[in-house]
């Protein structure tokens, strides 16, 4: 088996952040999709065609057809390799990562574009033996999400790990603590920190519950699928008529709009316990989506938000700096995503912490100009994060160690 390709290839691997960026920008994927397709008809085991393919299908959204062919890939090789930018490369990153779609794994891609660092993303299962053969790297990185579907792989990674030769980063215990309702009892106690209690039921329990107007989701849903607000207990059985899920989350609905009635969410991550702005909605209705915020539409709210990434340090983050602190140091992750909003009363409202939340530069230059320098800085602390990570692991050699299930060599 070819374990590795790399961009000196004949065809090399496109990747995520490179498709992604075609496809926010209103690109037609079916001209690349066709090429795809014919890389695979003259070559059946071109598995990074395969790879790419898979990613066209998952954002043209077709997602069973994406998986069968995500799995073919897999079936030749489990390594898929970006090279960094420039003749050199400086950091040599490992990642595990989750077969499955675009919602199972950190997208590391973006805050690796561009730079010096080479990608390797090692696609792990438990019953998905390691190659005999892997990538040499200065660190790894677990880029595996929480999911109940991702708990036994999570669990996989940690025993894979416990004698890595390397610094491993985001450990996958820690991740696996990101449920939310395992995030909620981790950080309700925080100061200045409003998380409301959050508690994982199923069909029958919802019928009967009290303390109204409650949020409720069904467990493992992203991007605010099934998120609704019940006002009352004659709400519920419209909901679950619309819902075929067995079980949910629900937690107390916080009001937490502004004095001009507007709701705000904020993306922060946190790399090495320093808080950095990603960005900043600003919706009429209390599911803040960027994408569906107007954000493009409205000059005054980018410019607010402008404001906001200019103001962060010396506002957000010194009035929030105890906060956020606590997270950080509860949470024990190098690398985490938080979406977040201010009470009334201005303290910390946090929606979710998770350690794959999206953040990339995609956002088109001409309409918000001030959004690449504030992104720079977040990949540039990523990459100082890196570094200082790997000078703790200095003076470790090869990629095998006691008590990995096996020998494996570096390329």
């Amino acid at each position: 088996m070819n374990d590795v390709r790399t961009n000196d290839d004949p065809e090399p691997f496109i990747g995520l952040a490179s498709l992604a960026k075609m496809a926010f920008q209103g690109a037609d994927l079916g001209p690349l999709r066709a090429r795809l397709l014919d890389r695979v008809a003259r070559n059946a085991g071109d598995a990074n065609a395969l790879m790419d393919l898979s990613t066209v299908l998952h954002l043209m959204g077709q997602r069973e057809c994406a998986l069968s062919v995500q799995a073919l890939a897999l079936d030749i090789q489990q390594v898929y390799r970006l090279r960094g930018s420039g003749n050199s490369v400086g950091i040599r990153l490992l990642a595990f990562m989750s077969p499955g779609d675009l919602t199972e794994n950190n997208a590391l891609e973006f805050l690796v574009e561009g730079s010096d660092i080479a990608l390797d993303m090692l696609y792990v299962s438990p019953d998905l033996p390691l190659p005999a053969t892997l990538p040499d790297h200065d660190l790894a990185m677990v880029a595996v999400c929480e999911s109940d579907r991702n708990r036994p792989l999570l669990q996989h990674i940690e025993n894979l790990v416990k004698s890595w030769p390397r610094p491993v980063l985001c450990a996958p215990g820690r991740i696996a603590r990101l449920t939310r309702d395992g995030a909620c009892a981790l950080l309700r106690p925080a100061p200045g920190i409003v998380m409301p209690v959050t508690t994982r039921i199923d069909r029958q329990t919802l019928e009967g519950i009290g303390g109204f107007p409650v949020i409720v989701r069904p467990v493992d849903s992203q991007k605010g699928r099934g998120l609704m607000k019940l006002d009352s207990p004659d709400a519920i059985p419209g909901y679950l008529k619309t819902r075929p899920e067995n079980e949910f989350y629900v937690a107390r609905y916080v009001d937490y709009r502004g004095l001009d009635g507007q709701f705000r969410k904020y993306r922060i991550v946190l790399i090495d316990q320093r808080p950095y702005a990603c960005h900043m909605a600003i919706s009429g209705n209390w599911v803040v989506h960027y994408l569906s915020a107007g954000m493009v539409e409205s000059v005054e709210k980018r410019a607010e938000e402008e404001r906001f990434f200019a103001g962060f340090d010396n506002g957000f983050a010194r009035r929030h700096r105890d906060a956020l602190l606590a997270i950080a140091q509860r949470l024990e992750l190098e690398y985490v995503g938080i979406d977040c909003g201010e009470t009334a009363e201005g303290e910390l409202l946090i929606f979710e912490v998770d350690s794959g939340m999206t953040v990339h530069a995609m956002d088109p230059v001409g309409i918000f100009p001030y959004k690449q320098p504030q992104m720079r800085k977040v990949f540039k602390a990523f990459r100082q994060m890196l570094v200082s990570r790997m000078s703790s692991g200095a003076g470790l050699l090869a990629c095998q160690g006691p008590g990995m299930p096996g020998p494996y060599m570096c390329l």
